[in-house]
């Protein structure tokens, strides 16, 4: 992909191919692409979300007997487990008063 960009540098314009106007070449993943297209940030938050809602999804179905992790392919399994271990990980870096505190008295 190459770019185009205005006097201060910003992208103006994408091209699938080079131009006399566009002879920076630059990846399409490229946070300032990304930005360019509107994908940096309204999508990628979505997608968070929507990554969220499909895990809880996956929850309750194993606790419901609907489905077994076990039914998902090993690369979906993998990434399952290993989110959910982070999430465990980052809410207990989180948790500033653990459960023997008696909190600010």
């Amino acid at each position: 992909m190459y770019v185009s960009r205005d006097a201060e540098g910003r992208i103006i314009s994408l091209h699938q191919e080079a131009t006399a106007e566009a002879q920076e070449a630059i990846s399409p993943r490229d946070p300032e692409v990304m930005a360019f297209i509107g994908q940096g940030s309204e999508l990628d938050h979505s997608d968070s979300s929507l990554i969220r809602v499909i895990e809880d999804l996956v929850d309750v179905l194993i606790q419901k007997n609907v489905l077994r992790l076990t039914d998902l392919p090993n690369a979906a399994q993998a990434k399952l487990l290993s989110r959910k271990s982070l999430r465990q990980r980052l809410s207990h870096s989180l948790d500033l008063l653990n459960d023997n505190d008696k909190g600010l008295l």
